[in-house]
Parts: C-alpha cells; sequence; structure tokens
C-alpha cells in the first residue's frame, strides 16, 4: 500500500483535498474514486476536468508512486492572457494604475 493525496478546486476558495492509501499499483483514476470526492459531489462531471501528479499533466492511467498528489483543475472560464489584456485597458492612461507611481530617473513603464 502507498498514501496519495486527492487535491480538487470545485470552486472559487474551495479546496477538497484527502490523504488516502491506495495498491502499489494504483492508476490515478483508482486512487480518485478510492476517495470521498466521488460521494461529496455526484454531479461532478469527471471528463471536464484536467488532472495532474504535483502540477503536471498526467493520464488517468497514470501509475502511481508513494507521496504523488493527485490534483484535479477546473477548466479555464477565461484565458488569462486576455484577462490581463483587459484590466490593463481598464486602468485608462499610463499615469494611473500599474504605472502612477515611477521610480526616480526610471523609465516610463518600469
Amino acid at each position: 500500500m502507498i498514501e496519495v493525496t486527492v487535491a480538487c478546486a470545485l470552486a472559487p476558495r474551495e479546496v477538497f483535498e484527502q490523504v488516502i492509501q491506495v495498491k502499489a499499483v494504483a492508476s490515478v483514476r483508482d486512487a480518485v474514486e478510492a476517495s470521498t470526492l466521488r460521494a461529496l459531489h455526484p454531479g461532478l462531471d469527471w471528463d471536464s476536468l484536467n488532472v495532474g501528479v504535483w502540477g503536471r499533466a498526467a493520464a488517468w492511467e497514470q501509475v502511481l508512486q508513494a507521496g504523488d498528489r493527485i490534483e484535479l483543475c477546473r477548466p479555464l472560464l477565461v484565458d488569462p492572457k486576455v484577462a490581463r489584456r483587459e484590466r490593463f485597458q481598464q486602468q485608462g492612461a499610463r499615469g494611473t494604475g500599474l504605472f502612477a507611481r515611477q521610480r526616480k530617473d526610471g523609465k516610463a513603464g518600469y
């Protein structure tokens, strides 16, 4: 038996984390099914979640090692690049917002 951690963020600021014991040749899918996550959220669409081990993308059939952390992530609602661009446009002129305070003898925008 090995010990792994299953972590899932189903909503903003809501994190499910559980340490479980699984067989030595268990896959990611086996570990998720062994956790209480499925019982707590029966209507969850598992196919829409991205799965990873220690922050790296993984397949559901990947074999686990002792101490692995399985992370289930929701799909992104907004592309981070687009969100940053929109926030920057809302700031207005370059003399306001992020660029309001400028170091002495510093270049504009730094």
